[in-house]
């Protein structure tokens, strides 16, 4: 996971590093959405890298390090991540990018804080749980982007030419960006029930 994470974030975040709003892959319609579109890209990478090092064994037994990620994780990637996705997501214009993103971004900050609660209250299964499901979350930005070349390339047999399915995808990325974190949330949750 962690090795898709960086070659993933890498990806993402590469059009955003001029900080030049005609490089983003959106179309910006100006300089604060423009802001919270890279606040958002940048800070969902900080989640994106550090969220698979909390799930490695070494690191979870070396509490100390393990806490320190974990704040950095929440407070420096999913916090400012979600809180700027939400504008994102609402000035878009459109009703499935913005209840198809506002919905994951409210329930990583909600699965945030309920793993950082029951880390608090040393219930570790529920916060190992809890994180899982926060991590899922934080994975969409991943998984997005293999649903929806798979959604594109599954209208070939319906008789779509493989020519136009490049003005497809438009219509396509807000239906893959909702079946992300539902598949991802469906994974979680199969991993989790597994583990009890």
């Amino acid at each position: 996971m962690l090795a898709t994470a960086l070659v993933f974030g890498a990806v993402l975040v590469t059009p955003y590093t001029s900080l030049d709003p005609g490089a983003s892959r959106l179309a910006v319609p100006g300089g604060p959405y423009f802001a919270l579109l890279a606040t958002h890209v940048f800070t969902a990478l900080v989640a994106l890298v550090l969220g698979p090092l909390q799930f490695v064994p070494a690191v979870r037994a070396r509490r100390r390090v393990h806490r320190v990620i974990g704040r950095c994780y929440l407070l420096a990637g999913v916090l400012p991540s979600a809180l700027a996705a939400v504008p994102v997501a609402l000035l878009s214009g459109r009703l499935v990018t913005q209840v198809g993103l506002t919905v994951p971004a409210v329930l990583w900050l909600v699965t945030g804080w309920l793993a950082y609660r029951a880390a608090a209250r040393r219930d570790f299964v529920r916060h190992r749980e809890w994180m899982m499901r926060n991590y899922a979350l934080t994975f969409l930005a991943v998984t997005s982007r293999i649903v929806v070349p798979l959604l594109l390339v599954s209208q070939l047999p319906f008789g779509v030419p493989a020519g136009s399915l490049g003005t497809l995808a438009p219509s396509m990325i807000p239906v893959g960006q909702v079946l992300g974190w539902v598949i991802n949330l469906i994974v979680a949750e199969i991993l989790i029930r597994r583990g009890r």
